[in-house]
């Protein structure tokens, strides 16, 4: 495997050469982790129309910053069904995967109510959402002892592995297979609010032992928060202490653990997934520094997960200015010429305080600060959409190049480097070319 450049490449000041792509490269992205499928994206929010449907616009915007491949999550039945939907409607750049989170994995548990086929993703509500209506709330985690449904677990098992199946069909003799992974699956024990550990366990286990018997093997896309232990140790149970049965290897996406369970994951032969969330703290991006290039995967985890100024990692966003240029001499005037400069700036000062404030808060308005980190695109709120725009708070696939930069920033290499060692990697565990 390649090494990780040292640490020394910490420095966001690095001069551009480094860490800018080559004059003529074209970046290249895959999102490995898009939730497309979410209503969202189709203007709905929280179940209410607040836009119109610019789905397209934001498969366009990706594809402009050079993503040209999208892998949805499927997260339950519904979503990997939706999902599935989106892959046919758009063939060679949408792709898919069909798993159940652990945050939906109430399904598994004697107490749930609702036939699985219906339920959806972390708490979802109205039967057209993904998004949560409400949260839960976090400060009540669910305690074990509710129960499993062994039964129910069969029928869940059942239906899921034929839903994998029929997804692995191509829909038409040219259209490539929809689904390029299973998942997305595994433990979260910072969101024990949407379903116990016990019931968490049950479902992981259950789906590692769905995905070891399918034949072929699909790729896995794991989900790991706060469960190394147990995560590590049930994927060992299922495919061997070195992942040796696991024959078309898998990504633990959106990580957000330590070096030690990273490096632990690498040396597992698992890939590493990094979205914004992976740069929050001084912490985070030392671990993003420690992945070594040819283990690496982008994503955005859109509508969630966006880069924010408070992250850690934003200053590799940020432009050094460049230095004004000098101003030119002030050609020498004769005493009648400066009386006459004086006089005419004295006419245009303010005759009083209150005429001094007025015209102070016009110059502040007047002069629009410019962002920090300039937006390639337009962004409004959501109440002011406008067609070939990005809703504010609304994280899309075309930020991947975010996501990029940061990584070349933390590691001190270049942007070409990531975009190449990722792509390389996607392609080579989910045969999406």
């Amino acid at each position: 495997m390649a090494t990780a450049t040292p640490n020394s490449t910490s420095n966001p000041t690095q001069t551009e050469a480094t860490l800018s792509p080559a004059a003529d490269y074209k970046p290249r992205y895959i999102d490995i982790g898009i939730n497309l499928a979410d209503p969202i994206f189709r203007g709905r929010y929280h179940g209410k129309s607040r836009h119109p449907d610019d789905l397209e616009g934001v498969i366009k915007r990706a594809d402009e910053v050079g993503c040209t491949k999208l892998i949805v999550t499927g997260s339950s039945f519904k979503s990997s069904r939706d999902a599935l939907k989106l892959a046919r409607a758009f063939p060679g750049t949408v792709y898919t995967t069909a798993g159940i989170h652990p945050c939906s994995s109430s399904i598994f548990s004697s107490s749930h109510h609702r036939h699985h086929d219906e339920s959806q993703s972390e708490g979802e509500g109205a039967e057209d959402e993904h998004t949560p209506a409400y949260d839960p709330d976090p400060s009540k985690p669910i305690a074990d002892g509710g129960g499993i449904d062994h039964v129910r677990t069969k029928v869940i098992i059942s239906d899921l592995k034929t839903l994998v199946e029929q997804a692995q069909l191509p829909s038409s003799s040219a259209a490539p297979a929809a689904l390029v992974a299973f998942g997305e699956f595994g433990l979260d024990y910072d969101r024990l609010h949407y379903c116990s550990k016990e019931v968490q366990l049950h479902s992981f286990a259950a789906q590692l032992e769905l995905a070891a018997s399918l034949q072929p093997q699909l790729p896995l896309f794991l989900h790991s928060r706060a469960a190394h232990s147990d995560f590590v140790r049930l994927l060992q149970r299922a495919f061997g202490s070195r992942l040796e049965r696991l024959e078309r290897g898998g990504v633990v996406h959106s990580f957000t653990g330590t070096i030690d369970e990273m490096r632990e994951l690498m040396g597992l032969g698992l890939y590493i997934g990094i979205n914004g969330c992976s740069f929050k703290t001084a912490e985070n991006c030392d671990v993003v520094a420690e992945i070594e290039l040819d283990r690496l995967m982008l994503e955005t985890d859109g509508p969630w997960c966006e880069v924010r100024p408070s992250h850690h990692g934003w200053k590799y966003l940020v432009e050094k200015p460049t230095e004004p240029a000098p101003s030119p001499a002030t050609p020498e005037v004769g005493n009648g010429e400066a009386d006459e400069a004086v006089a005419g700036t004295a006419q245009q000062q303010p005759k009083n305080k209150q005429q001094q404030q007025q015209q102070g808060k016009k110059n502040k308005k007047s002069q629009k600060k410019e962002p920090e980190v300039p937006e390639r695109f337009k962004v409004v709120k959501k109440e002011k959409w406008e067609e070939g725009a990005m809703v504010k708070g609304r994280n899309e696939p075309c930020t991947i190049e975010r996501i990029a930069k940061i990584v070349a920033g933390i590691k001190g290499v270049s942007v070409e480097e990531v975009c190449e060692a990722a792509w390389a990697n996607t392609v080579k565990v989910f045969g999406v070319e």
